[in-house]
């Protein structure tokens, strides 16, 4: 009589997805649990290869609980707050599962990406001073020596660190402000492509020509240049990203 029971529940537990096992350590006590729980969990899931694991991601919150070393009421908080950014999502009698964009979803935040980052780029040419556009310069430096390939997970961090700079550079509140929760969400995929079909090679020339337009504070160039980069980016999605399908 148990058999069939423990297969029942074992179809129960597939139908729900695998549950995501995120690499959070216990809260301190100092601090709002619900602001440390938001933190962890959004740190945690912005860090996630999304669209290398297969399956659906559906989060415990008795586990999530247990990890951070908090009751689950901070961590129902923290959820609920997340959901409305939409990094997760709510499905009656399943659970809570972490969001996976698709193709067209994808889509449509790179191109919003890129005419955000063309107009830093521009606005950098009239803003920032020479010294803030060295460091963009400096952050290539380590990979002077080689291909950006056979570095490719700090080059990756360095890729999603020169784009948020980008922005930043641009000294534009609101535009910042935009660009923040979109990149959040585009994280996942920037670092999932760069190492397709070479992109990586090609992606440290695009950087070093936009580099070179920001220097000559050529703005036209600039914001073309960096428009066009985040635009192939989009293209390759389109092209040859079945996985998000």
């Amino acid at each position: 009589m148990n058999a069939p029971e423990t297969a029942t529940k074992k179809d129960y537990a597939m139908a729900l997805g695998s549950v995501a096992k995120l690499p959070v350590q216990p809260l301190e006590t100092a601090v709002s649990y619900k602001s440390q729980a938001y933190d962890a969990l959004k740190s945690a899931l912005i860090d996630l290869d999304i669209y290398g694991t297969p399956g659906d991601l559906r989060l415990d919150e008795r586990q999530l609980a247990q990890d951070l070393g908090v009751s689950r009421t901070p961590i129902r908080e923290a959820l609920a707050l997340l959901e409305q950014e939409g990094f997760v999502r709510t499905l009656p009698r399943r659970g809570i599962f972490v969001v996976r964009k698709n193709k067209r979803e994808i889509l449509e935040m790179i191109v919003v990406w890129a005419a955000l980052e063309g107009m830093a780029a521009r606005l950098i040419t009239q803003h920032a001073s020479d010294a803030e556009i060295a460091t963009l310069r400096h952050m290539f430096s380590p990979f002077a020596a080689t291909r950006p390939a056979a570095m490719l997970d700090e080059y990756s961090n360095q890729n999603i660190r020169f784009h948020q700079r980008l922005i930043e550079l641009s000294h534009n509140a609101v535009l910042l402000k935009t660009a923040e929760n979109l990149f959040l969400h585009m994280r996942a995929i920037r670092r999932r492509t760069i190492g397709e079909n070479d992109r990586a090679t090609r992606s440290i020339v695009d950087h070093m020509n936009i580099i070179r337009a920001l220097e000559a504070r050529d703005t036209d160039a600039a914001e073309r240049l960096a428009r066009q980069h985040t635009l192939d980016l989009a293209a390759h999605v389109e092209k040859n990203v079945d996985y998000l399908e």
